[in-house]
């Protein structure tokens, strides 16, 4: 599969076998066949309440370990798509990495978001050279009375202890009560 666009970059050349809960890819590399990093595994929960902390888990690779910055893009049904995020990645975690992206999603732009709001968050790294890896795409219902929400089992391998966070996702949503 072959994924096009995003940043106006061209995308790279992806197999991909999906399980339930996680993306686990083949092989990935850009169309001049260069390596470009590689998302091999990815997780989140898909509903919260309003000011849910999100923890959406990545475990990446860079074969020439210069994973530089990961791209967040949110699009919010009835509001469309916030700028981009960038989440600059500490030099350990640039040829591999096992940790996770948290949102706090209280935002300071709106008091609150009507139940069922639904966004969708599409995640990717580029490394040095500009060279994007595959995107994983996480859809979210913001929804009020969901039963232990925190309590959720992680498939490997984040079920691990001591898991990292790899950086904060710093967008603020927004609502117009019309």
């Amino acid at each position: 599969m072959t994924f096009l666009g995003g940043w106006g970059r061209r995308r790279s050349g992806v197999k991909v076998k999906q399980k339930k809960g996680q993306m686990k890819e083949i092989e990935i590399s850009n169309h001049a066949g260069i390596k470009a990093p590689v998302i091999t595994h990815a997780f989140a929960v898909d509903k919260g309440h309003y000011g849910y902390i999100w923890k959406i888990y990545i475990e990446a690779e860079a074969p020439n370990g210069e994973m530089d910055k990961i791209a967040v893009v949110v699009d919010q049904t009835g509001y469309g798509y916030y700028p981009t995020d960038w989440i600059i990645l500490k030099p350990h975690y640039r040829k591999h990495f096992t940790g996770y992206l948290q949102w706090n999603t209280f935002s300071s732009k709106a008091s609150y978001l009507p139940e069922w709001t639904k966004i969708t968050v599409k995640v990717s790294i580029l490394d040095k050279a500009g060279n994007e890896s595959n995107a994983v795409v996480f859809p979210f219902t913001f929804e009020s009375g969901v039963k232990d929400q925190y309590k959720y089992q992680l498939p490997a391998p984040f079920d691990k202890q001591n898991i990292p966070q790899i950086g904060h996702i710093m967008i603020d949503l927004y609502y117009e009560n019309r």
